[in-house]
């Protein structure tokens, strides 16, 4: 009598995974629970920004000179949505860790991974399950645009679209270490401790590195904050995204070699050092990308149309010395205005903070303290402004070139807006969360999920 045949089935559909996954995450506690806390805490921060704004509107409304300066990005836009930034940064490892770490802790994965997938595909049928925790998450959010433009503000569709897609890279990135998290650690609650590790101590990164020159400059870029300023800025910069799209892709490899349980630790760690290497190119030539656009409305980002036509004819390295300490004011308003839109524009542009070793306490001491200096070609020019319009014609002399004539723009109007938010309230803390009760109410019920996700076919030979 020959031995009965197990046939594996090599193209297994991927929809019953899809569903399993989708299902999982949307029965668990932990989403909903982070869903009834972000709309009282998006509500909240949405009331306070729009009587802030309107506080400042009333005396634009007389003014345009005031009212140029009102933007609703900057005024009710990101300090509306920081709050949610917050509770992704603190509750959405949580519902991440879940779609992994509930199968780890019941055994239920050393069956899942006997089913005819490939590992990643596992993985990234998990991270589907992780944009679909964050697409829920992201109600909250959207509501808040939605009231802003029922009380009569301003919404720019490019910058707050680009605003959407930093907190969606923020997300996925999150969730991503989350995943990754619940692959190498033993429990759920390891698991959690390892990602917020990473998320608070971008925090301190960020804190007490940002501004610093060269190495500790380095390390402040590995924030995680890092990723979602330049989108609350107004800026798109290609090089970010790329090297965002790249750590996803290192995360979720590193999730696929530590998610099999029966292959040794030798070989995770040989496979594990491979992704890393390869993440590690890649986020090296991510660096390489100058390209950034400036989607804000009134092009904060960016010099006028004519200087920046001007600029793009230097062709020569520009050297820029900076004597001054990272924390001194006058630092922050060159590199906001001046630095930074010179590193956007100028192709060849090195920036040195000689000033670096001093701190405001010692710079009495420095004869060169405050100054800039500037180098182009073999002619060099030093000034103590941080304001472009006396920078820019200094640059254009050392390049030996004319000042360029302003074009006729329409100047940016500024949107002013005099709302009571108040009853957005009743929303936030009413009608949003009843809606987020009944849908949990309706996942509590048992699942009717495709039996093909584990059906295995068995064939018997003849005797």
């Amino acid at each position: 009598m020959r031995s009965p045949k197990i046939a594996v089935v090599r193209h297994a559909p991927l929809w019953p995974l899809l569903a399993k996954e989708l299902w999982e995450v949307l029965s668990g506690r932990a989403l909903w629970t982070m869903l009834l806390l972000l709309c009282p805490l998006i509500g909240y921060s949405f009331v306070q920004a729009v009587a802030l704004y309107s506080e400042a509107s009333v005396s634009a409304l007389q003014s345009p000179v005031l009212a140029r300066g009102l933007s609703p990005l900057d005024g009710v836009l990101v300090p509306s949505l920081g709050a949610w930034y917050i509770g992704i940064t603190l509750l959405f490892p949580f519902v991440a860790i879940r779609v992994l770490s509930q199968e780890k802790e019941s055994g239920a994965l050393r069956l899942l991974v006997q089913l005819p997938y490939r590992a990643s595909t596992l993985v990234a049928a998990k991270l589907t399950a992780v944009l679909a925790a964050w697409a829920l998450a992201s109600l909250p959010a959207l509501s808040v645009l939605a009231l802003w433009g029922l009380l009569g503000g301003h919404v720019a569709p490019p910058e707050t679209l680009n605003l959407l897609v930093g907190h969606l890279c923020y997300g996925l990135l999150v969730g991503a270490i989350a995943l990754f998290a619940a692959t190498v650690a033993d429990s759920a609650a390891t698991a959690a401790i390892l990602t917020l590790a990473c998320t608070i101590g971008s925090w301190v990164l960020d804190f007490t590195l940002a501004g610093r020159p060269g190495v500790l400059a380095w390390m402040a870029g590995l924030s995680l904050t890092q990723t979602l300023r330049p989108f609350e800025q107004g800026l798109l910069e290609v090089r970010l995204v790329v090297g965002i799209a790249a750590a996803l892709g290192g995360f979720a490899a590193l999730a696929a070699v530590w998610l099999p349980p029966g292959v040794t630790a030798r070989a995770k760690l040989a496979r594990a050092l491979g992704c890393v290497l390869v993440t590690g190119a890649l986020l090296a030539l991510a660096t390489q990308i100058s390209l950034a656009l400036d989607v804000t409305e009134d092009q904060r980002n960016s010099f006028p149309p004519a200087d920046q036509g001007a600029l793009a004819q230097l062709t020569q390295p520009l050297m820029v010395t900076v004597h001054l300490a990272p924390e001194d004011p006058r630092y922050a308003d060159l590199q906001r205005n001046v630095l930074a839109k010179l590193a956007r524009t100028l192709p060849h542009v090195t920036i040195r903070l000689a000033g670096g070793r001093h701190t405001l306490a010692s710079s009495a001491e420095d004869e060169a303290y405050g100054e800039v200096e500037y180098a182009y070609g073999a002619r060099t020019a030093t000034s103590r402004s941080t304001s472009p319009r006396e920078i820019l014609p200094l640059l254009y002399d050392l390049a030996q070139m004319p000042v360029p004539t302003a074009t006729a723009t329409g100047e940016y109007p500024g949107y002013p807006c005099v709302a009571n938010a108040q009853a957005a309230l009743l929303w936030f803390c009413g009608g949003l969360p009843l809606m987020i009760g009944l849908t949990w109410w309706w996942t509590r019920r048992p699942p009717r999920l495709d039996r093909g996700l584990y059906r295995q076919e068995v064939s018997y030979a003849d005797h």
